[in-house]
C-alpha cells in the first residue's frame, strides 16, 4: 500500500508568519496535533503541539498572565516550529513512512510531490492501515497457527483452506528462527474441521478470534 493511498490530502496548513495563537486555534478547530508550515507551497517546517509548549513561559515565570498572553499573541511560527522536517513521497510504501515515523519519533510526515506539499500522513492513518491489512474488523475467522519456517508452507496452508472452501482474506508471518507464528484470515466463522485438517498435516493452531 502506498502513502498516497492513506494520506489526508489537502491538509490544514499555517506559514511561518502566522501567529502561535492563529495556529492554535486552527488545531482547536480541525482537531489536529501537528501543521505543515508552508511558504508558496514549499514545506519549510512542522509546528506540533510540543514545539508550543517548548516556547511557552514555564510556570515558574514572573510573567503575569496578561505578559503571557500579549508575549505569545506577538510569537510567529517560524520562530517556534520544527525546521526542515522529514518529508515523504506519495508513492513511498507505507512502511517506509512508518520506519521513518519510528526511527525519528514523530507523528506526522509532510508527503511531498514535485517540491510542493501534497498531503500528510499520520501515526493514527498508519494504525488504520495496519488493522485493515490484518483483517481485523473483517467478517470470519482468525487462526494463529505454528508453522514451520520453510519453503511451501505457505502453500500447503493455502491447499487446506482451500479443500475446505475457505478464502483466505490476510495472511501475516511472524518469523522466528526455525518456527514463525502466521496469522490467516478466513472468511467463514466455523472453522472447525479446517483446524483438525491443519492438525492432521502438522500445523499446531494455537489461537482462534472469531469476528461475526
Amino acid at each position: 500500500m502506498f502513502v498516497r493511498n492513506r494520506m489526508t490530502a489537502n491538509p490544514f496548513t499555517v506559514t511561518p508568519e502566522n501567529t502561535v495563537p492563529e495556529a492554535v486555534e486552527i488545531m482547536r478547530k480541525r482537531s489536529v496535533r501537528h501543521l505543515p508550515v508552508v511558504r508558496d507551497g514549499h514545506v519549510v517546517g512542522v509546528l506540533s503541539h510540543s514545539d508550543i509548549a517548548a516556547a511557552s513561559p514555564s510556570q515558574a515565570t514572573s510573567f503575569s498572565a496578561g505578559e503571557i498572553t500579549y508575549l505569545l499573541g506577538k510569537l510567529k511560527v517560524g520562530k517556534v516550529m520544527t525546521r526542515d522536517p522529514i518529508t515523504i513521497s506519495p508513492d513511498a510504501l507505507l512502511e517506509e513512512a512508518a520506519t521513518a515515523m519510528r526511527d525519528n519519533r514523530i507523528e506526522m510526515l509532510p508527503v511531498v510531490e514535485d517540491g510542493e506539499l501534497v498531503g500528510v500522513i499520520t501515526e493514527s492513518a498508519i494504525l488504520d492501515a495496519f488493522i485493515e491489512l490484518l483483517g481485523f474488523r473483517d467478517h470470519g475467522t482468525r487462526l494463529t497457527v505454528d508453522a514451520t519456517d520453510a519453503p511451501g508452507v505457505l502453500a500447503r496452508l493455502a491447499q487446506a483452506t482451500a479443500r475446505h472452501h475457505a478464502n483466505i482474506q490476510h495472511v501475516a508471518v511472524y518469523r522466528g528462527s526455525d518456527h514463525s507464528t502466521v496469522v490467516v484470515g478466513v472468511n467463514t466463522t466455523n472453522t472447525d474441521a479446517l483446524e483438525a485438517d491443519l492438525a492432521a498435516d502438522g500445523f499446531a493452531v494455537l489461537a482462534r478470534l472469531v469476528n461475526p
